[in-house]
């Protein structure tokens, strides 16, 4: 990558609510997440979600546009991807930068996968997520006793806060440290405003938080000729100097500057930085130090399993998903294509699997019939050209000889019964159990076992978090595991009692709904985990009528411990919508991490009531109606 090249820019009215609208905004929508930097710089942050991620992670942000209202104000998207507007002094909009192909001919981005067709990439680094609470721990106490080291780069920020509408552009410098081979920044928040970052701690004006510092995504329109950043990336800079914009110049604004002047600098990897007195950054010496230590242009950073099971998805690598049968396989291949066919391979016969031959009276002759999961997928290859779609071959290991054999055949010769090809744009994945999982599984044969990408699944306790808070897992439930920090997500199988599992744990909601009865989670996590769960149900606790008819003290808040503050506010997640902000505002003072746990369980990912908690959070900043008209035009 050439990180020389500039002219960084925003996308215009036109681009998303014009004639001139582009691909990447019809498929994708207008929304679009904001990063935890960008918050801490003043950004708005909703209660309201991107498709994609439900987490922290996802939520929306406003972001402005290089377009006037006619107005003299400046054009924005809301959070909700409707058209609004904005003073152009105002410093709550974030920053969603543009790169036109005509500036980046050269480059080669770090291409990480594709999303609705459109290609993702990696280019440039920015601060962007807030580490884990333990984490911050670490990184403040190694700071503090001088054992974390500066890596020589800087990133360059506006340090007004929020309503300073009038004020120049006042630089202010973050200083990157690195730490066990990870880099990060020492920021505080400016944000006037109290907020929950990703890590779902609160903070507040003045503190100090970690950043990590990581690959910007983009994404490529190639009828547009441009790359559009993923995130809102960064916020707290006023678009033009005389508050007013009406000349539609772009390049005359103090955003345009902001961009191609500090932006386009600080994106260059640190690792390009720390060169010799004789190759400082510029100009060909940057470019030969950038080759010296990165010859061939990858992208050195962390993955995720995901990460490597989209990554051998787009290079047409067979996947081998191992893990056990709780760990939510199958999920994980349909959140990357939701249409994918599915074969369960314990239960397939040859005809099921590789088709049959059926006689044809009329003509005196046999005709082979293809099997209904290749006319299906050849169906949806055929419908969506420009998309990959995934035949998933799940239990494999658990199949007959005979039936591992067919499919064998099938997911590495992309070949049905020696007659059919799989179509081009398909892709294969099987999945199975290990052998200290289920007493059918059967080992894989070492030259089958070599032609795969082999990817180990366990979900985590966060993960399933978040998953439970999108699937309407019984708010008991949630907040037990929340509690035990997911100790008793899993127990170890003995073969002769039940055990818990992320699976078990989905069956024992549906039996909690149906029947209102703990006890009876017994048959399906054992009788250890239903008496502590039991426990934690029937606890002192403060009940939804006490908050609302303030039948209680602050004494009686303080006494609550942990399990009983989790307890509590599991109840109170029942309020109907009359009472939700009342309700909320008792749950916050609980502590930060209730307050998240009560607006991931009162929505449930519910449209409308995301949008009631966004108010209800607009409301505790002071009900401002200027901030109620920007982010709700």
């Amino acid at each position: 990558m050439d990180f020389d090249m500039k002219e960084f820019t925003l996308l215009d009215e036109d681009q998303v609510f014009g004639s001139d609208r582009i691909d990447l905004i019809s498929n994708m929508g207008e929304m679009c997440a904001i990063t935890d930097f960008a918050i801490l710089l003043g950004g708005y942050v909703s209660d309201d979600y991107v498709d994609y991620d439900n987490s922290l992670k996802g939520r929306t942000g406003l972001y402005s546009l290089s377009s006037t209202d006619g107005n003299w104000n400046i054009r924005t998207v809301t959070c909700k991807g409707n058209k609004g507007w904005a003073y152009a002094g105002d410093r709550a909009c974030g920053i969603r930068p543009v790169l036109p192909f005509s500036t980046i001919s050269d480059i080669s981005p770090n291409v990480v996968g594709i999303r609705n067709g459109f290609l993702e990439v990696e280019y440039g680094e920015y601060p962007q997520y807030v580490v884990s609470t333990s984490m911050e721990s670490e990184l403040e106490q190694a700071y503090l006793s001088g054992t974390i080291s500066k890596t020589g780069k800087t990133y360059t920020t506006d340090s007004r806060t929020l309503y300073e509408k009038s004020s120049p552009f006042k630089a202010i410098e973050h200083e990157e440290y690195g730490y066990n081979g990870r880099r990060y920044i020492r920021a505080y928040d400016r944000n006037i405003n109290i907020q929950i970052l990703s890590n779902g701690k609160e903070y507040k004006y003045g503190d100090n938080v970690w950043i990590e510092v990581s690959p910007i995504k983009w994404y490529v329109d190639n009828n547009a000729r441009i790359m559009l950043s993923k995130n809102l990336i960064a916020s707290g800079l006023r678009f033009c100097n005389n508050c007013i914009y009406f000349n539609n110049d772009f390049k005359d604004t103090e955003m345009y500057h902001f961009l191609n002047t500090y932006f386009a600098r600080d994106i260059v990897p640190s690792t390009i930085l720390q060169v010799t007195p004789e190759e400082q950054p510029t100009g060909e010496n940057q470019k030969e130090a950038k080759k010296r230590r990165n010859p061939y242009g990858l992208n050195l950073g962390q993955v995720s399993e995901e990460d490597i099971i989209k990554g051998a998805i787009e290079s047409g690598i067979a996947v081998f998903l191992h893990g056990a049968s709780s760990e939510g396989k199958s999920a994980r291949i349909k959140q990357i294509d939701p249409g994918s066919v599915i074969i369960y391979l314990r239960n397939a016969t040859p005809e099921s699997l590789n088709g049959k031959s059926v006689y044809n009276s009329e003509k005196g002759e046999m005709i082979d019939v293809k099997p209904t999961w290749l006319k299906k997928l050849e169906a949806k290859c055929e419908a969506e050209p420009d998309k990959l779609h995934i035949v998933f071959f799940d239990e494999i290991t658990n199949a007959l000889p005979s039936i591992q054999g067919m499919a064998f055949n099938i997911i590495l010769d992309r070949e049905v019964n020696g007659m059919w090809q799989l179509p081009e744009n398909a892709r294969t994945v099987a999945a199975g159990n290990e052998m200290k999982d289920s007493l059918s599984a059967n080992q894989l044969a070492e030259p089958l076992f070599n032609r795969f990408a082999h990817v180990y699944i366990k979900t985590t306790t966060e993960g399933w978090l978040k998953w439970a808070s999108e699937h309407n897992i019984h708010p008991a439930i949630y907040s037990y595991i929340a509690y035990k920090k997911g100790e008793t997500l899993r127990s170890k199988y003995d073969g002769e009692k039940p055990n818990a599992d992320p699976r078990k744990w989905e069956m024992a909601s549906k039996i909690l709904y149906a029947t209102g009865s703990p006890e009876m989670l017994r048959a399906l996590v054992g009788e250890d985990i239903t008496r502590e769960f039991v426990e934690f149900c029937n606890q002192q606790v403060i009940t939804l009528d006490d908050v609302i008819n303030d039948n209680y003290s602050e004494g009686d808040i303080q006494s609550l411990n942990t399990a009983q503050r989790y307890a509590t506010t599991m109840g109170l997640s029942q309020v109907n919508e009359e009472n939700m902000e009342k309700v909320r505002s008792f749950v916050t003072n609980l502590g930060a991490e209730f307050g998240a746990i009560f607006d991931s369980l009162w929505t449930h990912g519910d449209e409308s009531r995301l949008e009631l908690i966004a108010e209800a959070r607009l409301a505790n900043l002071g009900g401002n109606k200027y901030v109620k008209k920007l982010y709700f035009s």
